[in-house]
């Protein structure tokens, strides 16, 4: 079993040894220890933190845990109880608190849960802020208040109806051109809170909601992650019911999948690119996604006349160059759409409603929309090395022999042939001595050779 602390959180299985799994104690050590960082950024006012869960198992046991744990650091909460991870964020923004913890494990299966940690921008903590966080839970030397300033609940509400007016609100989102479109929609939100938000948000737009999974009992139906693997069920659902569409969320609706009509997938990296193609239509600005996502957010933004732009790998990255490159549009190709106009998260629920938006105004099926898109195809392959391995001189060397081609650093190495309209990224882990090798292209038999080719040399370069 496992417990892992990193700069944007803690996460780890359920029950076990203290230290080594996710039990209650190290939920209060952890908690404490998020309350201990938010004093010695402000410590001199009465802190205010937000607190929402997914619907997972051990998500009522966790919230306690935490909750009594600020409120015993003399932090005052506001409980949000079941709640997305876009809701939490924006929560922490509009009740001006100071951070905000949400409870999910994203999208690992039930037995596993997590700390989510944000500022007081509603954003996941940077490397700065968690490296000091994790300083502080490792010393666990934690200094609480007496009892007359122990903390207070100082609000007990549910965020779904402010989070759903936000979106509507948008300039963006026309819902007058959703409902006359009639819509008939599948929704899969594998047994979590995206049960409860989703079909309240679509029956506002006039939509035939048919739920699948929706009750949030915290039993996911089946894998959490929304990959084509897991999502048979719904794939046959909407050819079944004869609908325009199917929407899968993960369990804290923060990634978003589509099935066409037909049951066939519209694919994850498609799901920011057909967003980004509708607000870059709309208004000038530029693109941004992490570094192994798919190049056709790039030929989109160009063809609006924008500039695309990579982040290393995760959502704080992701933010922290869209503010830098004044982005309009931009988030992961694991179907994570960040649209800054509400707020700087991956949001699933703002990404339904832009892309509800576009195909209502484009009139075609969604299987139409995709075909409008670039076919690109990705290869993902790993060489496993021995530990004594240096990765970083590979890197190095990897990058002398493709020095004549766009090379980018930021997050491992990757080589663009822009030529040849397709690229390869090497990523070490963390945890072994293993690189995780990418490749895209235009045919999937040629991002295997690209995949090949690199990972041949690599194998030459340990000899």
């Amino acid at each position: 079993m496992t417990l892992i602390k990193s700069i944007s959180g803690f996460r780890g299985t359920i029950g076990g040894k203290i230290g080594e799994n996710f039990t209650p104690v190290d939920i209060v050590v952890l908690a404490s220890a998020y309350a201990q960082w938010l004093q010695e950024q402000y410590p001199d006012r009465k802190l205010r933190v937000v607190v929402g869960r997914d619907a997972r198992i051990s998500g009522e046991m966790a919230t306690l845990l935490v909750t009594g744990s600020l409120l015993g650091s003399g932090v005052d909460v506001v409980n949000i109880g079941l709640a997305t991870t876009p809701s939490v964020e924006l929560a922490v923004v509009y009740e001006n608190a100071d951070g905000g913890i949400i409870l999910t494990a994203s999208h690992n299966p039930k037995q596993w849960n997590a700390l989510k940690l944000l500022n007081s921008k509603g954003e996941f903590l940077n490397s700065e802020e968690g490296k000091c966080l994790l300083e502080i839970a490792d010393r666990s030397e934690y200094l609480f208040p007496g009892v007359d300033k122990i903390g207070k609940i100082i609000k007990d509400c549910n965020f779904n109806d402010i989070h759903i007016k936000m979106i509507l609100a948008s300039r963006f989102v026309d819902t007058d051109a959703i409902i006359k479109a009639k819509f008939k929609i599948v929704v899969d939100a594998v047994n979590s809170v995206g049960g409860i938000i989703i079909p309240q948000m679509l029956k506002k737009l006039g939509v035939d909601v048919v739920e699948l999974n929706c009750e949030p009992t915290g039993n996911f139906a089946h894998n959490p992650e929304p990959l084509p693997e897991n999502l048979t069920e719904i794939a046959r659902k909407v050819v079944e019911e004869k609908a325009d569409f199917g929407i899968v969320v993960d369990p804290d609706v923060d990634r978003l999948a589509l099935i066409c009509e037909n049951g066939e997938m519209f694919g994850e990296e498609y799901t920011l690119v057909s967003v980004a193609d509708y607000v870059l239509s709309k208004t000038q600005g530029n693109a941004v996604s992490n570094i192994s996502s798919s190049q056709v957010l790039r030929d989109v933004a160009e063809k609006h006349g924008g500039q695309y732009f990579s982040a290393a790998v995760g959502e704080v990255n992701v933010v922290a160059k869209m503010k830098e490159a004044n982005a309009v549009i931009g988030g992961e190709g694991n179907g994570g759409v960040i649209f800054p106009e509400i707020h700087y998260g991956r949001d699933a629920l703002i990404g339904i409603a832009l892309f509800l938006t576009n195909l209502a105004n484009r009139k075609m099926k969604i299987s139409e929309l995709r075909s409008t898109y670039p076919d690109y195809f990705m290869s993902k392959n790993k060489v496993e090395l021995m530990p004594n391995v240096n990765i970083d001189e590979i890197f190095e060397r990897i990058k002398q022999k493709y020095s004549s081609q766009r090379i980018t650093d930021i997050d491992g190495v990757k080589i663009d042939f822009d030529s040849e309209k397709m690229w390869v990224l090497l990523r070490k882990s963390n945890t072994e001595p293993v690189i995780r090798v990418y490749s895209e292209a235009r045919d999937i038999e040629t991002a295997d050779r690209l995949a090949k080719k690199i990972i041949d040399e690599i194998n030459e370069f340990t000899l």
